[in-house]
């Protein structure tokens, strides 16, 4: 099992959902970085469950920083990040009866049946609050160099948001808001059709829309380490994402290319485009124009409606209905995620390309 990404800055991730705890350790940090544990602390709370629209299980999420760290800053040295896990309850969970839609059966079959599968162990999106806590650490970073992100809850449960219109504000909006959404309506809606699907003990889904700006052009390779690459593979980390798009993306195939293409032209001395169809990326590398990215997250796996399994302990036919404290919809939470591990590869990205110093 590998659990680590990134070539210049990389992460780790180890620990399982009712485990110890879960963690991460950063690796290639330059000396010097400062480390504001405030602002990781606010990352993860905006991952917490929210109100009636999410699962009862809180956790404190009270983070310890073990090893890389020294007088609040960086010390050049891998760096370490625990969480605590405190409130589990192992036994909701029934060896052997697949859920459907989790990794179950697979990590059965690929693990030889030694897996931790209390709470779905490591493929639990339990662990994606080390992630949150290991990028917001180089969000901060980031955020020093003019490099910022931000996303929202373009659709869920079949309700739209509207698009980003004003950088500045709408990024202001969404890292102060618990429920990312820009417009109010449409944030009262989702969580309407939220509380719908819990009460008919079901779940939804939904697509997140992530905008990073300050990107300097000529970042990233052509081929396997290009731009979008990079952010897909790291993104299809995350548990639950199911697709993921660049700019305009699929739309982009319905479109001639004199529709599809962004025209350039100089303004103030700088090359820009006319619009980004193309996500901020040509060739893999990025042209200086906002990066662009669509996620798309699956319902919740876990619900409480009768569904066919199998028990591949015994080899036989059955069906289940969860049992337990579980989430109706991800969506708001997961995008304190995806906003984190867009951070970890646009600093790596960027430590490629300029040094890890750059970020310093």
């Amino acid at each position: 099992m590998k659990n680590t990404f990134g070539n210049s800055i990389s992460v780790t991730i180890f620990g399982e959902s009712h485990g110890y705890c879960i963690g991460a350790v950063l690796d290639g940090l330059p000396a010097g970085l400062e480390i504001d544990r405030d602002y990781i602390g606010s990352q993860l709370e905006k991952r917490r469950p929210f109100g009636k629209i999410s699962t009862s299980r809180a956790e404190r999420d009270e983070f310890q920083i073990v090893s890389g760290c020294f007088n609040g800053k960086t010390c050049g040295t891998p760096l370490t990040i625990i969480i605590p896990n405190e409130n589990t309850r192992s036994g909701d969970y029934d060896y052997g009866r697949a859920r459907p839609g989790h990794a179950d059966y697979t990590a059965y079959i690929r693990y030889a049946g030694n897996e931790d599968y209390r709470g779905g162990g490591h493929f639990s999106g339990r662990v994606t609050a080390a992630l949150t806590a290991a990028g917001a650490l180089l969000q901060y970073a980031l955020s020093k160099k003019g490099v910022l992100l931000a996303t929202h809850i373009l659709e869920c449960a079949g309700v739209r948001d509207r698009g980003f219109e004003d950088f500045d504000k709408d990024f202001t909006k969404l890292n102060g808001a618990d429920f990312a959404a820009l417009d109010d309506k449409a944030a009262l809606q989702m969580q309407e059709q939220i509380l719908a699907a819990k009460n008919d003990g079901d779940s939804v889904g939904g697509i997140l829309e992530t905008v990073i700006t300050g990107m300097p052009a000529g970042v990233g390779d052509p081929w396997f380490d290009s731009v979008e690459g990079m952010l897909s593979h790291a993104l299809f980390s995350v548990p639950a994402v199911k697709g993921v798009e660049f700019g305009d993306g699929f739309a982009l195939a319905k479109m001639r290319g004199s529709q599809a293409n962004d025209p350039f032209y100089i303004e103030n001395g700088k090359a820009v485009t006319a619009k980004n169809s193309n996500g901020g990326i040509n060739g893999g590398i990025t042209n200086g124009m906002p990066i662009v990215i669509r996620a798309a997250i699956k319902p919740t796996p876990t619900i409480f409606k009768e569904q066919q399994t199998i028990n591949f302990i015994k080899n036989e036919n059955t069906t289940l209905a969860a049992k337990g404290r579980h989430d109706p919809c991800i969506v708001h939470r997961a995008r304190t995620v995806i906003d984190n591990i867009c951070a970890i590869t646009i600093a790596d990205l960027l430590a490629t390309r300029f040094g890890a110093d750059f970020l310093r």
